[in-house]
């Protein structure tokens, strides 16, 4: 049986205070992250994984040595073709008869062989230093992706907050303007029409509440499954704080790192040289193989007694005809490496418009929070000017409830521009590949616990 929505809200209030002292800020949430993200987790494991491509693209170039062997046992006769005929052996006249030929044998072999010229051999293990490269890049975009990750779903739940707050504040407020309208009504100063105002302006605040709360379960739960754990109360912005714009302050830099150093391009571009060592890979198969081989071989037989012998030598193969299996091969992956250059060109321009995109953003950001600031003086401003009105009666119920909107509204909307320029910092960085744990510092310091 679930319990009552107020018990749960109730419940959810109490442990947002209880643990408003031991607020997290956006670097111990990210350390959460790294030891629970599963996604992160998931990450590392392919990175341990890729950095063994290099011992096992080395081992095609090294001796390999078996050692195998047989015991085989014989049951069988012998049957002569003179079978009943008379022989003398040893002065002693026999009769030639058919004889068992039981008898066992086992057999060693020792064996090394040695690469001597193997092109296909040469061009895997090129690879797979390439392919080992590639882990890493792969890795520190997911390291990346998860500082981004992290921010941005910290952010999201400071958003709800916000707007609940805002909500609840404007809830307050239109509890006090209905209550005031209502015993204006009763003493026959105002109408019967500013309290029905009041009265719907409160029941719709107190529908929006129910969704912001509902909003903010919903991002404290996204937050929860990068984290691993229910988050605590985490440290909110400080006011008034002031937001570094981009260094440099020009966009060129940021797009040429963006299509230079970009993990995503680093990744393409090893998948490009990766593409070009498999076609002459698969044209090796046209190229002869030479081995050194030497074998060591000890054979015993209860007939005939042990049998050894060692041998060393060179053994070389050179492919003649193979249904025109390799041509196909190397015509497939010419294509499959233009394949590849196209998707490295799309990723740069990908990763250019990610840059310009953030960018913009950071710039147009920092400009909005400065015209949000500028309206978040005028609207008190002007919800005082509107309160003395009111008091005065040159202004009704509705021009204070409208005012208080529009001043929550607006404090609201500035600590969102904040949250998004921030962001878009972090994804510029990430865009021209020099997001680092460090970054997260500065915004930390933007927080505060109070």
């Amino acid at each position: 049986m679930q319990r009552p929505l107020i018990a749960v809200l109730l419940a959810s209030a109490f442990t947002l205070y209880a643990n408003a002292a031991q607020a997290a800020d956006l670097v111990q949430v990210y350390q959460q992250a790294l030891a629970n993200d599963a996604t992160y987790a998931s990450a590392r494991n392919s990175l341990t994984a890729g950095q063994e491509r290099i011992t096992q693209g080395r081992s095609l170039l090294l001796p390999q040595v078996s050692l195998s062997g047989s015991h085989m046992k014989n049951n069988g006769e012998m049957t002569p073709y003179n079978e009943g005929a008379m022989t003398v052996i040893e002065g002693q006249p026999v009769r030639i008869a058919r004889r068992d030929t039981d008898n066992s044998q086992n057999t060693y072999t020792l064996q090394l062989s040695q690469p001597l010229f193997r092109w296909a051999n040469w061009q895997q293990y090129q690879q797979s230093k390439l392919a080992q490269a590639q882990a890493e890049a792969q890795f520190a975009q997911a390291q990346q992706d998860l500082i981004v990750r992290v921010a941005q779903a910290y952010f999201d739940v400071l958003t709800a907050q916000d707007n609940l707050a805002s909500i609840q504040a404007q809830k307050s407020a239109t509890t006090e303007q209905l209550a005031s309208a209502k015993r204006n009504f009763e003493v026959g100063t105002q109408t019967i029409t500013d309290t029905h105002e009041a009265q719907a302006a409160y029941d719709l605040v107190v529908a929006q509440e129910f969704a912001a709360i509902n909003d903010l379960e919903v991002r404290r739960t996204a937050l929860q499954q990068i984290i691993g754990t229910a988050p605590a109360s985490l440290a909110t912005l400080r006011t008034g704080v002031t937001i570094a714009p981009p260094q440099p302050a020009t966009i060129e830099p940021w797009i040429s790192s963006a299509e230079q150093q970009n993990y995503g391009v680093t990744v393409q571009q090893l998948a490009v040289e990766i593409a070009k060592r498999e076609i002459e890979r698969n044209r090796a198969g046209h190229m002869p193989a030479v081995d050194l081989v030497a074998q060591s071989q000890r054979q015993s037989q209860t007939a005939f007694g042990v049998t050894k012998n060692n041998a060393i030598g060179v053994q070389w193969t050179v492919p003649i005809f193979s249904g025109f299996q390799i041509t196909s091969k190397v015509r497939e992956t010419i294509a499959l490496e233009e394949k590849a250059r196209n998707d490295l060109e799309a990723t740069k321009r990908s990763a250019a418009q990610n840059a310009r995109q953030a960018y913009l953003g950071v710039n147009s950001g920092l400009a909005q929070v400065r015209a949000l600031e500028a309206a978040e003086v005028s609207s008190k401003s002007a919800l005082e000017s509107n309160k003395l009105g009111y008091q005065v009666g040159v202004r009704i119920n509705i021009d204070v409830l409208n005012a208080q909107r529009q001043l929550y509204s607006t404090q609201r909307d500035l600590a969102k521009a904040r949250y998004d320029t921030i962001m878009n910092g972090l994804r510029l960085k990430a865009a021209a590949g020099t997001l680092k744990e460090a970054d997260l510092a500065p915004v930390n310091a933007l927080l505060t616990n109070g």
